[in-house]
């Protein structure tokens, strides 16, 4: 019996034969995430309690095996990609939650519990998880935690590392632990926050302590459009100048503003070259005060026209037609590659004219969506893959518009993780000194680098080439 046939037969001892599966049609579901790179997993398996995750990670530590924890499998950076020969251990089944305290504004809750969900079952207490990621109705808190999540609204209320209180961890040699506390000031080094955005190198949570954020008392949604995307990117770093935090600040440009009102038909300004959909929240008093300001700043800026939700059900579906882009630009592509670099908000006017330059030197289409209030951009190359040579170009692309970021004084990513995709182009950010503490820390939690092997971290051969696509399987 070879040495993983041995480990699928322990795991089928402590999970149960229906819960581990190693057919080749199953094993295909968890090549990837929702990028475009994937790898070959050994086995898939599904416990359903932190006993049976420890064990799982036993059984791969006895057999020197690598794995990768899973959560919905809706991160675009390959993070998620199994190592060729890996275990998967999904936590899609440990989806509840244990227990809310609507006092203290804490819940605990399992990895595998939906982003969405988690607001919906706590909106009788007045209460919702505050990062929203456009995937919440299908991304879990696990992979929340994985890639410290934002979405539109952690302008405001910041990412997932500002709402976990605590977590139970799984490490890498199968131990259980705790990190962090519900005591205001937990004893000894902020392991949490470390773990937190660690993109499952350093084990798997396995129950998490979220904080809940009180429901706003007032709400005010509005559609700014502007005749060019300078006009537009200036307006944000002019709301932000005058002291105006919106609890959300989005920009869409016409290409994605066309593509999301054919799908959703909710009168988007269609001509315009740009949108901003921002939010504000509070006090009557200050949520008018705060409107009444914006449009000011807005027309000094030249804005055509000022759409202002009426109601819950029109602001919904302006949100909709947001959370929605990525599936509406089927209708111009069948393909896309996306980016998540973040850059000052005052380099927001030149580096989107770079990209729009960068994809027009490709010979691309380019959809611009992205949280504007941080500068995290949000690039989409558009492409059919069925055309020749097409993925070379749509990769030097990628690799131009993150260079350009870069160098505007911005950072790789801002919510969707390192992963396989950035890998090989952390030196553009760190030096070696960086990644070496970075990997010490790394190894600090897992000595033996089984945990999802291979992410985040360039081997030091690699560092030397910061211009090449990270490795993987392209499909």
């Amino acid at each position: 019996m070879t040495a993983t046939a041995t480990v699928v037969e322990e795991l089928r001892t402590a999970l149960g034969a229906a819960r581990v599966r190693d057919a080749g049609a199953e094993l295909s579901l968890y090549r990837r995430d929702a990028g475009h790179m994937a790898g070959v997993a050994a086995v898939v398996c599904f416990p359903v309690t932190t006993a049976e995750v420890a064990a799982c990670v036993r059984i791969t530590a006895s057999a020197g095996l690598p794995f990768v924890a899973r959560g919905s499998g809706t991160g675009l950076a390959g993070g998620a990609v199994p190592p060729d020969g890996a275990v998967v251990i999904s936590l899609t089944k440990m989806n509840r939650i244990r227990s809310v305290d609507p006092t203290a504004r804490r819940a605990w809750v399992e990895p595998g519990v939906l982003n969405l969900d988690l607001s919906r079952a706590v909106a009788v207490h007045d209460l919702h998880f505050a990062p929203d990621p456009s995937s919440q109705q299908t991304c879990t808190i696990g992979g929340n935690v994985a890639n410290n999540s934002g979405g539109p609204h952690c302008l405001a209320e910041g990412v997932t590392a500002s709402h976990i209180v605590a977590l139970e961890v799984v490490l890498p040699d199968g131990a259980v632990t705790v990190l962090g506390g519900e005591d205001p000031e937990p004893a000894g080094y902020d392991l949490r926050g470390a773990f937190v955005g660690s993109e499952g190198m350093c084990g798997i949570a396995t129950a998490i302590c979220v904080r809940l954020t009180q429901n706003p008392p007032v709400v005010r949604t509005m559609l700014l459009d502007f005749d060019d995307v300078e006009s537009g990117a200036s307006t944000v770093s002019d709301i932000i100048a005058a002291g105006i935090v919106p609890a959300a600040m989005e920009m869409m440009d016409r290409l994605c503003l066309q593509a999301v009102e054919a799908y959703i038909h909710a009168g988007l300004p269609v001509d315009a070259a740009t949108a901003l959909l921002i939010e504000v929240v509070g006090l009557r008093a200050a949520v008018d005060g705060a409107t009444e300001a914006i449009v000011a700043i807005a027309e000094r800026r030249g804005v055509g026209g000022v759409r202002i939700a009426a109601d819950e059900a029109e602001r919904a579906l302006l949100w909709k037609g947001r959370k929605s882009a990525f599936g509406a630009i089927a209708r111009i592509k069948p393909n896309y590659y996306l980016h998540d670099t973040v850059v000052p908000r005052r380099e927001l006017p030149g580096v989107l004219a770079q990209v729009y330059d960068i994809a027009a030197r490709f010979e691309l289409e380019v959809l611009n969506v992205f949280h504007a209030g941080d500068g995290n951009l949000h690039p989409l190359l558009l492409f059919d893959e069925r055309e020749p040579g097409v993925m070379e170009r749509v990769l030097a692309a990628g690799d131009a518009i993150v260079s350009a970021s870069v160098a505007a004084g911005g950072v790789l990513s801002g919510e969707h993780g390192i992963g396989l995709e950035k890998r090989d182009l952390m030196p553009l950010m760190f030096s070696a000194v960086d990644l070496d503490a970075q990997s010490a820390l790394r190894r600090a939690f897992d000595p033996d680098e089984r945990a999802n092997p291979g992410k985040v971290l360039p081997s030091p051969a690699r560092c030397a080439d910061v211009q090449s696509i990270p490795a993987g399987a392209w499909v």
